[in-house]
């Protein structure tokens, strides 16, 4: 009979397994959430880390669920495990094991995958070890309902998304003046995404959830947030994109608030004249060094050493060439290797623009006015952080909800249908999705930046949304969707809109969906093996 803060071990082991899985959540889905951001040039890969590390981070600790299902899903009945609890609260260590092997390893290898699918299948994996297969709920709200999702949610997904770019591409950016009807639709745009965005926040969050909004007032609150940030794009941010983008002036972002008080401001252009001026003076004036006199001083030196070179001996000369370095500069190496170390997740170029084998498949894409692409970016930008941020709130629970359950039946003894999820539990899981991102994060965005399909703003913005749009949708139907496989429907589905099959990586896509068919099994087959080593095999304890 177990009685409380029995097996520290199994709790010791799951803190480290659920971080490994956070880690992968974080390199892998948050990393997929913003590869179309990053893709089209809206951010750069170390302004997406950045973000990212405040949103993820927020959402999880902020509207992250005080409570979470023993057994996610329902997968597996709790039942079985009543009168042994400390065979679920290793079961939970096992799934994790399974997960966040899978998770990892996808993400090594570029494939987007679907972190829900895989702590679900690590659940069934251990469930099946345990009891058999007659554990597993194989019915419409079980098992039937992942796999009818990986052809739902791309399709549904890829619809909406195609819809949002084809208004955007005949109202917008095939016009013949397609920057002033650019500016006088971002306005719309804003509200459009911003209430669909908050929507999104209210319905994905499970904290905003658990407040218990009727839907009245969620409209309200998200029609009006949507009204107060377009009339406020309208009358600030426009005028700010018209002296940028029309009269060339070089205003900067923190000038929006106060466009109207900020006095007219030199070209780019006749920025880079004055520069070009100044650097002709200074050489006018020899303050700069001639051609001719560097080739000079050069030539000097290099004939001072080779005179003086002949009467060192060879011993002397090896000394020379190779000085010993002073204690400043070797700090100043240690310190650029340590760094070299710790950013070298996003010193990466995942954008794929140079590859040479996606060349014939980016000439495929149509491109439009860069001028109105710049306006979209924003609007992009805008639906990434909120996708991030809901993003954070709900699949945190993938690593920390066995994490709590192990936590809860440590503390306690016995299997409760829900488990409460501590504060540091939740700060837990999204420090790990940071690092994750931070630092394996680029092998994923690298996988997908511009491999789908080539992004722009405009394309990125109208993915991002329909992914949301879908996610919401399906929500309120009871349909099964996933997040990550409806951001990779719509990406195809903005890519077919240039009328071209060429304009797709399909080969690339079959590759995603044979991972999104492989994750239930693998993540499933490691979970249980892991279970029944530790279940089944020999024990000193047993034997006694």
């Amino acid at each position: 009979m177990m009685v409380p803060f029995d097996f520290t071990w199994i709790f010791g082991v799951g803190m480290v397994v659920a971080f490994m899985d956070a880690y992968g959540i974080g390199a892998n889905d948050v990393a997929n959430s913003f590869a179309s951001s990053i893709s089209s040039g809206s951010l750069s890969l170390v302004q997406a880390c950045i973000a990212a590390c405040f949103t993820e981070f927020l959402g999880a600790l902020l509207l992250g669920s005080g409570v979470a299902d023993t057994i996610k899903s329902g997968i597996i009945d709790i039942e079985l495990f009543r009168e042994t609890p400390e065979m679920l609260m290793m079961g939970m260590m096992c799934a994790l094991i399974g997960s966040a092997t899978w998770v990892l390893t996808a993400t090594r290898f570029g494939l987007p995958v679907s972190t829900t699918h895989s702590i679900i299948g690590a659940i069934c994996g251990f469930g099946i070890a345990g009891f058999g297969g007659g554990a597993v709920d194989w019915s419409w709200n079980g098992i039937i309902q992942i796999v009818v999702s990986w052809f739902l949610s791309p399709v549904l997904a890829g619809a909406i998304a195609a819809i949002i770019y084809m208004i955007t591409k005949y109202a917008v950016l095939r016009q013949v003046d397609s920057v002033k009807w650019g500016l006088r639709l971002v306005p719309v745009y804003f509200f459009f995404t911003v209430t669909i965005a908050v929507f999104y926040i209210c319905f994905k969050a499970p904290g905003a959830a658990d407040a218990g909004l009727e839907i009245g007032h969620i409209l309200g609150i998200a029609f009006g947030c949507g009204g107060a940030i377009g009339i406020y794009m309208g009358v600030f941010l426009c005028p700010w994109l018209k002296r940028l983008v029309i009269d060339r002036e070089n205003v900067r972002w923190y000038h929006i608030p106060v466009i109207y008080w900020v006095p007219k401001q030199p070209s780019l252009e006749e920025g880079l004249e004055a520069a070009r001026k100044e650097l002709e003076e200074a050489a006018a004036n020899d303050t700069l060094p001639k051609a001719d006199d560097e080739e000079k001083v050069t030539g000097d030196r290099i004939s001072e050493k080779l005179a003086t070179a002949e009467d060192i001996p060879e011993s002397s000369n090896t000394e020379a060439e190779q000085p010993k370095k002073t204690i400043r500069e070797r700090m100043f190496a240690i310190k650029e290797r340590v760094l070299a170390v710790l950013l070298h997740g996003i010193r990466q170029d995942v954008r794929n623009l140079n590859n040479d084998k996606l060349k014939k498949m980016h000439a495929a894409a149509e491109m439009y006015d860069d001028d109105v692409e710049f306006m979209f970016s924003y609007l992009q930008i805008l639906t990434a952080l909120v996708a991030s941020f809901a993003h954070g709130s709900n699949d945190v629970s993938n690593a920390v909800g066995p994490l709590a359950s192990i936590f809860d039946i440590w503390q306690n003894a016995e299997v409760r249908d829900e488990a409460n999820v501590p504060i540091w539990v939740l700060a837990y899981g999204g420090v790990a999705i940071d690092i994750g991102l931070a630092t394996m994060g680029y092998r994923l965005m690298r996988a997908l930046g511009n491999n789908i399909t080539r992004l722009t703003p405009s394309r990125g913005f109208s993915a991002e949304l329909g992914a949301a749009l879908t996610v919401l949708t399906a929500s309120q139907l009871n349909l099964p969707v996933s997040t990550t496989h409806c951001i990779v429907g719509a990406t195809v589905g903005v890519g077919l809109c240039n009328g071209n099959l060429r304009a797709v990586n399909w080969k690339m896509l079959a590759l995603t969906m044979s991972g999104w068919v492989i994750t239930l099994p693998a993540a499933g087959l490691v979970s249980g093996l892991v279970y029944a080593f530790c279940a089944y095999g020999p024990s000193f304890v047993y034997l006694r």
